[in-house]
């Protein structure tokens, strides 16, 4: 089955440069590159209409190219749009947001909106990229992984959020500390969270669908399949976005938000228990994405 093809960019670190790149080419294959200056791609989704041709064309214009081969491991790549400057990114996201979380039911139209409860994660200089190791808590309860569509946001110089596009990414967290008591949840969410580099750009997907699998030892341990699109959503993604920017803390100036939509049922509900260095493998078959990231349990340091 051929895949859609989808707008996609990319952000990377190439000899200590900041650059812009178009598609997701195959390994080895010639990759063209764009010279940007830092926040320069963030600039672009303010001032024009975030179209792909509008952003095309005011990344290509005039900047300096260079033709590398994709996978030169001079090329760092980067998470979507994020600041060169700590603390100018956040990380967060929804919870039990999934239809099958309602009975399969949608949210009803009109009257008062209803939001879901909504976590902080971290900053976004906290994210991992795809290979790197997600490091959580020593003995946690229970981890698991949840494979989700992030929306990415900047906002101007008078804090309006623009929709930039959307990536994938795995929020890992111990829902079993979770259920141990719910009052716990910013705790269970301080594990690491891993996205994909790649920027799709256009409206959120309304389906999106892929498969887990989990290795241990070099050994499958357990697969499973996962649905995370807006039409699996009991909530719309435009009435969670509007409540989420109705608070000023994230409406600060220049602020790049990384936006979790939720994740379906995963490892934790088949009663698989993820364990110190299993790797996380996420196919994004929708999509043609695929990823992987290591677990290490981190012990905390000696009293």
């Amino acid at each position: 089955m051929s895949l859609p093809t989808l707008p996609t960019l990319f952000e990377a670190l190439y000899r200590g440069e900041r650059h812009v790149g178009f598609g997701r080419p195959e390994p080895g294959t010639p990759q063209t590159l764009y010279r940007v200056p830092e926040g320069r791609l963030a600039e672009i989704f303010v001032t024009t209409d975030g179209s792909p041709g509008a952003v095309r064309a005011a990344v290509t214009e005039g900047a300096e190219e260079v033709t590398v081969t994709a996978g030169d491991p001079e090329v760092r790549l980067l998470p979507p749009l994020l600041p060169a400057r700590s603390g100018a990114a956040l990380l967060s996201g929804f919870m039990g947001t999934h239809k099958k979380k309602w009975g399969g039911a949608s949210a009803p139209e009109g009257g008062e909106f209803e939001p879901p409860k909504w976590f902080f994660k971290g900053f976004g200089d906290w994210v991992r990229l795809p290979g790197e190791t997600l490091n959580v808590p020593a003995n946690p309860i229970a981890l698991i992984e949840e494979p989700e569509v992030a929306l990415v946001y900047v906002n101007d110089e008078d804090g309006n959020p623009h929709y930039a596009g959307y990536t994938f990414g795995n929020d890992l967290c111990d829902i079993g500390l979770h259920r141990k008591d719910p009052g716990y949840n910013p705790y269970c969410k301080l594990c690491d969270t891993a996205l994909t580099p790649w920027l799709f750009l256009g409206e959120p997907p309304r389906t999106v669908t892929g498969r887990v699998t989990i290795t241990r030892d070099g050994a499958t341990a357990w697969e499973g399949s996962f649905d995370c699109g807006d039409d699996a959503l009991y909530f719309r993604i435009r009435d969670m976005a509007a409540h989420l920017f109705s608070f000023p803390a994230v409406r600060r100036p220049g602020l790049v938000n990384y936006v979790l939509l939720g994740a379906d049922e995963a490892s934790f509900h088949d009663g698989f228990r993820i364990a110190d260095g299993d790797r996380i493998a996420i196919d994004v078959k929708s999509h043609g994405v695929a990823f992987e990231n290591p677990v290490a349990y981190v012990s905390p340091p000696p009293a």
